[in-house]
């Protein structure tokens, strides 16, 4: 059903009624029915709506809950409800698209399918790269599924690693970590099952990092030299356009999701530093 997240269905009517329609509710029940405190939105803003012509943006984020996305898009002076500035979203195929009315709607709301445990060289990878390719805005989960444990940030997937290397034009990458989404929307409430409504009275924290830099010609001549004669699985990956073989691949893109994870690791330790002056 990719034809329904073209931006000319319908003349953009259908997705500007649902972009309007969830932005609304983030809205609702990220500013009204419960309480949000942001640390340097300025920086988020204005990556997503004055950065340079072309250049794609990445946001990474923890994943606590099912609603993170998108109430982490809520907080007040946010374009929420703006259709052709929100972001396009990698989603799990096994919930937001087991059925075609589900797929209809969230590829009206900008979401991607992703098949877990397909690999990153899947189908719809090459649809993110698209966007990517046209300058727009992606956000992802690269820890791979919820976990509403207070513990440290889980290791990456190898996902988001591929998509900055193989995007035609280098994307900026930007952190934020958040918590007491997993309190709005708990994943074990009653009966070992989530609310049927989101709940309300809750403290919200999101914490916005700075672009993380990323010397991609340096980390690629390291990845290759490194993984010379380097004996490990195949798992069939093709040899990327730069050149790589599977086994530098490895080692670049865990390099490259090593550094996202030690950017996010620390936003999580500032936003406890944070939390109670946030609530103040």
């Amino acid at each position: 059903m990719e034809w329904a997240a073209k931006a000319n269905h319908m003349g953009g009517i259908p997705r500007k009624i649902v972009i309007t329609a969830i932005g609304g509710f983030a809205k609702a029940y990220a500013s009204l029915f419960n309480s949000t405190f942001i640390h340097n939105a300025d920086t988020l803003i204005r990556l997503v709506q004055s950065r340079p012509p072309r250049i794609p943006l990445i946001t990474v984020s923890n994943h606590m809950s099912t609603l993170d996305d998108p109430l982490l898009w809520g907080f007040r002076g946010f374009p929420t409800c703006n259709h052709k500035l929100a972001r396009w979203v990698l989603a799990a195929e096994d919930i937001c698209f087991k059925n075609s009315i589900y797929s209809y709607f969230f590829r009206l709301g900008k979401c991607i399918p992703i098949t877990r445990g397909a690999g990153i060289y899947q189908k719809h990878m090459n649809e993110a790269l698209d966007r990517l390719s046209d300058g727009e805005w992606l956000h992802t989960f690269p820890e791979g599924k919820v976990s509403q444990e207070d513990a440290p940030i889980r290791r990456l997937k190898w996902g988001t690693a591929s998509l900055i290397v193989r995007a035609p034009i280098t994307p900026i990458v930007l952190p934020i970590v958040h918590n007491g989404f997993e309190q709005v929307m708990p994943e074990k409430f009653f009966w070992g099952r989530r609310p049927p409504i989101p709940l309300c009275n809750k403290n919200i924290n999101i914490i916005v990092g700075e672009p993380i830099e990323f010397d991609l010609l340096k980390m690629r001549q390291m990845a290759i030299s490194l993984s010379h004669n380097v004996s490990s699985p195949a798992l069939g990956w093709p040899t990327c356009a730069n050149g790589l073989d599977e086994a530098a691949q490895r080692y670049l893109y865990t390099a490259i999701s090593e550094k996202i994870w030690t950017a996010m690791e620390n936003l999580r330790i500032l936003g406890k530093n944070l939390k109670p002056k946030l609530q103040e």
